[in-house]
């Protein structure tokens, strides 16, 4: 069933009868659906995360922490703290919220997660001419114009399929990591990490957990990105397996 949160900002999905034990998070330019299959028969709230699905954009160039704030506030909602599920950009809002806000998050699930911290292999710097033009816009002899034409042409996918303000807040995602947050977790979490994942290399869920208070990692063989859609199975028994430690 849909729903309106946080006064109608976030419309999401409401699975279960019972009172709400999970929250889950989808990633970058996908929606709720991707998490339906984890969640079955669970009571959960899987949003669509404001500038996607069927939820408005966020009135500014959003960072993590503002949507980590919107989250908080749905989360503040529901009577008690939740697990949460996080698949890449989920992921890095539930890592912000657990470590801004420990009281709301009783456990986390994350998986393929980009820049939880910077590695020093990681990503790839952009081309010489793309540095150039940058450098020579900055201090004005390239038009805007042409800087956005350069934008496209070597930019990501996710960046030439964004548009307006979702544009803006990629680019200040893709500035963001994680490092100072982990240590500050306090819950429990699982990673449950596709070995082929090229977004979000295994080495990255590695480097995380050791610096993870209390963190188990599961490595899902011969799978990449895309584990909501590849393993809900092993997403949603993780779920379960936080949710019964709970009651424990």
């Amino acid at each position: 069933m849909l729903k309106s949160f946080c006064g109608g900002r976030i419309f999401g999905e409401r699975l279960g009868s019972g009172q709400v034990d999970v929250v889950g998070l989808h990633g970058w330019a996908r929606s709720r659906d991707d998490l339906f299959a984890s969640l079955a028969g669970l009571n959960a709230v899987i949003p669509d995360l404001p500038g996607f699905g069927v939820s408005p954009e966020p009135p500014a160039a959003w960072g993590s922490d503002e949507y980590a704030d919107a989250i908080a506030e749905l989360v503040s909602g529901l009577g008690k703290p939740q697990v949460l599920l996080g698949h890449s950009f989920g992921g890095r809002i539930a890592v912000k919220l657990a470590a801004r806000r420990p009281d709301l998050v009783a456990g986390m699930v994350l998986t393929g997660v980009p820049q939880l911290l910077r590695l020093p292999s990681a990503g790839s710097r952009p081309p010489a001419a793309f540095l150039a033009a940058r450098w020579a816009h900055r201090r004005g002899l390239i038009s805007a114009e042409r800087m956005e034409k350069l934008r496209n042409k070597y930019g990501s996918a996710d960046y030439r399929n964004a548009n307006g303000v979702m544009r803006s807040v990629l680019v200040r995602l893709v500035n963001e990591s994680y490092e100072d947050c982990l240590p500050q977790i306090k819950c429990p979490v699982e990673l449950i990490w596709g070995e082929k994942d090229t977004a979000a290399p295994l080495r990255l869920a590695q480097e995380a957990c050791g610096m993870i208070q209390d963190c188990r990692l599961t490595v899902l063989d011969d799978l990449g990105h895309m584990t909501p859609l590849s393993a809900p199975q092993q997403l949603g028994d993780a779920v379960r397996r936080l949710l019964q430690a709970g009651t424990r």
